[in-house]
């Protein structure tokens, strides 16, 4: 089955050959997400909270110009540098996700950049 690559226009240029997220039938993958600006400059730094703020807000923006929406997402993948971080990961992605809880799994990992602290990689299914 042929993909869509979804990459809204709004985005910084990927600092990799990837698209923002793909869309297949009626599943959509998200890339795994870091709190990046233009140029490949760390958001918020030292601030998990901050930096899932921006993958969730990057997440919901991807999914929305593949036609999906938050409440589309069946996994998430999780990617934290510290543990110590744990907490406050989940303190905001629990406001991303009010209702039926998605599937998922947290692992402890280096990230692409040394000052990010948060991955996030999704999957969702409209309808």
């Amino acid at each position: 089955m042929p993909f869509e690559p979804i990459n809204p226009p709004q985005f910084p240029t990927p600092i990799a050959p990837y698209s923002a997220g793909a869309k297949a039938g009626n599943t959509v993958y998200v890339s795994g997400v870091l709190a990046l600006g233009e140029g490949g400059v760390v958001l918020h730094p030292g601030d998990a909270a901050a930096q899932t703020r921006a993958v969730m807000e990057t997440i919901r923006i991807t999914l929305e110009a593949a036609g999906a929406t938050m409440a589309d997402v069946a996994m998430n993948h999780i990617f934290l540098k510290d543990f110590a971080d744990y907490a406050a990961f989940n303190a905001v992605y629990a406001e991303y996700f009010p209702g039926s809880k998605p599937a998922r799994y947290c692992i402890k990992a280096d990230l692409v950049k040394p000052d990010c602290l948060v991955e996030v990689a999704s999957v969702a299914h409209i309808g």
